[in-house]
């Protein structure tokens, strides 16, 4: 484990470096952040965040990045459990209705929601039926990150056949579970520049379904976490979410 210190300067350059998507140097933690420690003392923490792992200096004299590692890191110790903010689900479901009126398919709908929200690549579909929607595909081509065109090219060809990689997302979670992978983690290889957040579930009547957000490594993983959790209630959860989407369906019907 990292000392409380070295907790604290990772969690804010994994923060900056998720805004910015530039090199995070210790005048900018000093300028921008403020951490009661000198930028001698940030330098020196820095250096040995590399050291273990946890940082990588793109290029000589930048700031630096978190590692692969050093996302781990952050995911399994640093990151607090979200909290369902009322207005967030009110916004949730505001515009899932939106998109339900216009008739598209609940999966399509539901991806095309999710990647709007998380400005990422979103994946909806029922796993019995291995039918699947990818949305926001151009939130990865825009994003600085993932430039490597020849990269993104593979990853386009993975998703055209999502149903042939569903064993391997299946075999690292749980029907219930969320979980998040994190570049070479990821159990579809083409995406091992990327981070991914993948939600199984099964709807009241049984059938079993999947959300997955695919984004760079900087994505906000708190916020995109929160967000394919509460789907995920809204699409299996209780009575009143049942209730909430049939009113979708029938003020949908009375739109066509």
């Amino acid at each position: 484990m990292l000392t409380e210190r070295q907790n604290e300067i990772l969690k804010v350059i994994v923060q900056e470096y998720s805004n910015t998507a530039m090199p995070v140097s210790s005048g900018s933690l000093t300028s921008k952040h403020n951490l009661n420690y000198s930028s001698a003392t940030l330098r020196g923490e820095m250096f040995k965040l590399e050291e273990i792992g946890y940082l990588i200096q793109p290029h000589i004299s930048a700031g630096r990045i978190p590692s692969d590692k050093g996302y781990r890191y952050f995911i399994d110790n640093l990151l607090t459990r979200e909290k369902t903010d009322l207005e967030y689900q009110k916004r949730l479901e505001l515009e899932l209705l939106k998109l339900k009126t216009k008739n598209a398919r609940l999966e399509r709908t539901t991806a095309k929601l999710l990647s709007s929200m998380s400005q990422c690549l979103a994946i909806s579909g029922m796993i019995d039926k291995k039918e699947f929607y990818d949305f926001g595909m151009h939130n990865l081509l825009e994003d600085p990150e993932l430039a490597d065109q020849d990269e993104l090219s593979k990853l386009i060809m993975a998703l055209d056949v999502i149903d042939e990689n569903l064993d391997q997302i299946l075999d690292e979670v749980k029907n219930g579970e969320t979980k998040i992978f994190v570049g070479e983690e990821n159990p579809i290889q083409e995406a091992k520049h990327c981070s991914m957040i993948v939600s199984p579930y099964t709807r009241s009547d049984g059938e079993k379904g999947l959300l997955a957000i695919i984004g760079p490594k900087r994505m906000k993983y708190q916020e995109n976490r929160g967000l394919i959790n509460l789907m995920r209630k809204m699409l299996g959860g209780g009575k009143n979410l049942m209730l909430f989407l049939i009113s979708v369906e029938l003020i949908s019907i009375n739109f066509v």
